[in-house]
């Protein structure tokens, strides 16, 4: 059977990598990387006018009605410009409210969501490394809000206490899709009472992580969480597959062009037997996994059976072989990739949050022989 793209996906993927190179190049990438925060408003606008912001949204409430492969699509070329901004999580809570919302729910918020006028994210990590939803424990102490808050529908009011980690772009988030005790999600908004960030200090400074306290804060839960969150979990596992299959690429890409440049022993380095190898194994380890976020992708829309475990499996191999990519490509720099001043340190620490977000490898080759019954 033969498995490629369409037209219109080649045409979104292209759209993407043209505006990727022209709005922000290297030097543009280090400016927003330097300042911490790992967000250009510009850039945001941008991509919410390309419709990247809502693309997983139903063209009823302003977004474009695709599907998860477009949106991994979309995540293969932002991983391979390391490219800062909340897409990630935006994208994620966009799927969180569009599956567990109700329908009065997805009105309220999904729109201004889908055109970019509001940035949403997740909370889903807990200490001890916690990250699947049958492990959450932060609690929904019920509808005890202050009369002065505005109410949600009295059914699905909620309290938070407690903690959540590594939440990305937490500081730029109008909204934050939280999971709580029993698989569900609530959605606290700017400003809410009892609600904290705190600046994690994460490596990826094009994708800032916080820790979000919660004390006592307003929240409103959404309707259908229980049944969604999982799907969530492994839309995220996809998302992740495919921004590392992208940066993983990036990396290949620059340590061939650096080799075939930089002269040693009066020759390229590209010249050189071992380091032609190296270059070869670099490119053979991405290339092949293609297919499997490709494949977790598709399964994840159209075979729910299968969605789980391929989605496991993409994210444990994919961010497994990126991650040995990109310390191939700080040996063939010469070490110099460890260092401030190469362009190869964005992506090496895109390739390091990929890795550790949702889950290392090990977590989920442990998921695929459970679910496989082994």
């Amino acid at each position: 059977m033969h498995f490629g793209l369409t037209e219109e996906q080649q045409l979104l993927q292209e759209t993407v990598r043209r505006f990727v190179a022209g709005e922000c190049p290297p030097s543009r990438l280090r400016e927003i990387s330097d300042a911490g925060t790992g967000h250009d408003p510009a850039l945001w606008k941008g991509l919410a006018e390309i419709g990247v912001a809502g693309l997983t949204v139903p063209e009823e409430l302003g977004g474009a009605g695709l599907e998860l492969l477009e949106l991994a699509l979309v995540m293969e070329e932002i991983g391979a410009g390391a490219l800062p901004g909340p897409i990630f999580g935006h994208a994620l809570a966009c799927l969180a409210i569009r599956l567990a919302g109700s329908e009065e729910q997805q009105r309220r918020w999904l729109p201004d969501l889908a055109s970019g006028a509001r940035i949403a994210t997740v909370a889903f990590a807990e200490a001890g490394d916690v990250w699947d939803p049958e492990a959450w424990s932060l609690a929904d102490d019920g509808p005890q809000v202050a009369r002065s808050e505005p109410k949600a529908s009295e059914d699905h009011r909620a309290c938070l206490r407690g903690a959540k980690r590594h939440v990305p772009h937490a500081a730029q988030a109008d909204l934050v899709v939280v999971g709580i005790r029993g698989g569900g999600f609530a959605v606290v908004e700017r400003g809410a009472a009892g609600l904290r960030v705190t600046d994690e200090g994460g490596v990826d400074r094009t994708r800032p992580v916080a820790e979000v306290a919660f004390d006592a804060t307003p929240a409103e839960r959404l309707a259908e969480a229980p049944a969604a969150a999982a799907r969530v979990r492994d839309a995220a596992l996809v998302m992740l597959a495919a921004d590392a299959f992208g940066t993983a690429w990036q990396l290949t890409r620059m340590t061939a062009e650096y080799a075939q440049t930089r002269q040693q022993f009066g020759a390229p380095l590209a010249q050189f037997q071992a380091v032609k190898h190296q270059l070869a194994d670099m490119a053979t380890q991405v290339e092949p996994t293609r297919g499997l976020f490709w494949y977790a992708a598709h399964a994840w829309d159209h075979l729910p059976d299968e969605a789980p475990r391929a989605a496991a499996i993409a994210k444990a191999h994919i961010t497994a072989r990126a991650s040995d990519v990109a310390r191939a490509a700080v040996e063939l720099h010469g070490g110099l990739g460890f260092t401030w001043e190469c362009d190869v340190q964005l992506w090496f620490k895109r390739a390091m949050f990929d890795r550790t977000w949702g889950g290392t490898p090990e977590h989920h080759r442990a998921r695929v022989a459970a679910l496989g019954d082994w």
